[in-house]
């Protein structure tokens, strides 16, 4: 479907998705979004969905102290903004991690797909279940877990533990983003990564931390 007004750097980023979303991504307004835009406000109502053609975003919400907690990222060639479909207040707020493309589709456009495109709503389906089964994981983490245990939750959980013979690599993490994904306080993550750096389970970076060993359970 070629859209004339669309300029040919943009046409390009909406050729790279699967067809299906790239019929979606068709519907919608083009917008960009300099580094650390807030897309989307926890609260707000919302009848909007998001394709994000280039770029990433983080999802998370606040509470009345100021305190984070980060839910995910979402990388080009994905969606978000679903749960607000219904027309209800937003359930988290997004930020931008670098410069973002995305098309923005309303309701009334989205309804007209999922006419058009029966098999996608199949998949948003799929990704409503995946995105509220990862919440209730994170808040099952909270409830049940302590700090320690939610940051090995957390350094595990992209790669897998470390092995003496195969350590693991996770680039582009910092103590302030696990902190806001564990919800503690920054100094107390930094304190409890430098123990196990001394312990010999870890190794820290700039902006990256090697996976040495399996972590203990507990410390």
């Amino acid at each position: 479907m070629p859209v004339p007004s669309l300029s040919a750097s943009h046409e390009r980023l909406i050729a790279a998705l699967n067809p299906a979303l790239r019929a979606l991504a068709l519907r919608g307004v083009l917008r960009n979004y300099k580094k650390n835009s807030v897309i989307i406000n926890e609260g707000e109502l919302g009848e909007s969905l998001f394709v994000l053609l280039q770029g990433k975003v983080k999802v998370f919400a606040t509470d009345e102290n100021g305190r984070e907690i980060t839910y995910g990222t979402i990388d080009s060639g994905d969606y978000f903004g679903e749960m607000s479909l219904d027309g209800g207040p937003r359930s988290a707020s997004v930020i931008t991690l670098d410069s973002a493309v995305c098309s923005v589709i309303g309701r009334a456009a989205v309804r007209d797909h999922l006419a058009e495109e029966p098999e996608f709503a199949l998949d948003l389906v799929a990704q409503v279940i995946r995105r509220a089964r990862s919440a209730t994981e994170t808040a099952r983490q909270m409830a049940l877990l302590d700090v320690y245990g939610r940051v090995i939750a957390a350094l595990e959980s992209a790669e897998g533990p470390g092995k003496p013979d195969a350590p693991v690599m996770l680039q582009q993490i910092t103590h302030q983003a696990i902190a806001s994904r564990v919800g503690a306080s920054r100094e107390m993550v930094s304190r409890l990564l430098k123990d196990l750096e001394k312990g010999g389970y870890i190794e820290l970076g700039v902006k990256k931390i090697t996976l040495l060993k399996k972590l203990p359970a507990r410390w």
